[in-house]
């Protein structure tokens, strides 16, 4: 078959990279002055030549194969604005990133057509959504990391990974990150990181090199998909420790690439653990590049994707 030309809003952009590693053309919507989802080919990430800039102006001179959204108001909105007719009859996915933020069991999603195809990136996102009548498929998060990059956990210490974890409060974790680091040293990085006392954001690029020197990596999210940032740490070589909750649980094996549980006063005890004992950080972290290689590799991420981009437009 020969390669789709896709339309795309720019919203992740970590999971746009890993996207454009399957064997399509991604043309990615932008605007002159580049706000939040118009950014299009922009930005520190290494784009490879599969990702285009596509002005919002020229889409309706454009021919696509498909259309991706990936918020409501890209479906709800966007398109009748910026889309013509014939364009919007396209075959059409929807990527939904998160688990519903209002009821967690019984919120409608936004899309309700059983002609999208509704794709989420964790089975626990698939569990609590109420898709309805929409046609839906997993596929789980896919990473590589530059070549090169290995754990050496020098550093005593936790690193933490999250964009503006000081406005996302409770949802994102920032209590529990705030009671751990009491006690527990912790480094905190990410867009806005300075509001927490953390050291800034560390473009996508030099991430896994940078906490590379960490002893493990610590998730205090209480309720998100799996974040690409746990399993580029696992990628690493990092032990993660985090929170029982979402698709962690399905992830993280106690005492095995790490530990989770429920209990924040248990989670810091084994952070201490590892801190004092490198030898088992470096067994656990092992384990979890193991488990990541196997469970998160790019080449099943983009052959996922491929299969789903040529059923909808097959």
């Amino acid at each position: 078959m020969e390669r789709l030309k896709v339309l795309i809003w720019h919203v992740h952009g970590s999971y746009l990279y890993y996207l454009a590693h399957a064997p399509h053309d991604f043309y990615v919507l932008s605007k002159p002055e580049r706000p939040p989802g118009y950014t299009g080919r922009h930005g520190h990430i290494p784009w490879p030549d599969n990702v285009h800039d596509m002005p919002v102006a020229q889409v309706k001179d454009c021919q696509f194969d498909c259309i991706i959204y990936q918020s409501p108001a890209q479906y709800l909105d966007d398109q009748y604005a910026i889309l013509t007719a014939e364009q919007r009859r396209l075959p059409k996915i929807y990527i939904e990133h998160d688990p519903p933020q209002k009821h967690p069991t019984d919120t409608p999603h936004p899309v309700d057509d059983p002609e999208v195809l509704l794709v989420h990136v964790t089975h626990f996102n698939r569990l609590m959504w109420n898709s309805g009548r929409t046609p839906t498929r997993v596929i789980e998060h896919g990473v590589v990391i530059p070549p090169g990059v290995s754990y050496s956990g020098e550093l005593p210490k936790g690193i933490v990974v999250i964009n503006h974890l000081k406005d996302r409060g409770r949802r994102l974790g920032a209590d529990v990150f705030e009671d751990v680091r009491a006690s527990v040293p912790l480094d905190l990085i990410g867009m806005d990181a300075h509001s927490m006392g953390g050291l800034g954001e560390v473009i996508h690029k030099d991430l896994c090199s940078f906490q590379s020197h960490y002893r493990f990596f610590f998730n205090p999210i209480r309720y998100t998909s799996l974040g690409l940032a746990v399993i580029e740490a696992m990628m690493v070589g990092l032990p993660i420790i985090g929170l029982a909750t979402t698709e962690m649980v399905t992830t993280i094996r106690n005492g095995v690439n790490g530990y989770v549980d429920t209990d924040v006063a248990v989670l810091k005890k084994r952070m201490i653990e590892l801190i004092s004992d490198p030898e088992l950080a470096r067994e656990l972290g092992a384990a979890a590049r193991a488990y990541a290689m196997e469970r998160f590799n790019i080449a099943r991420f983009a052959a996922d994707w491929d299969d789903a981009l040529k059923s909808v437009t097959a």
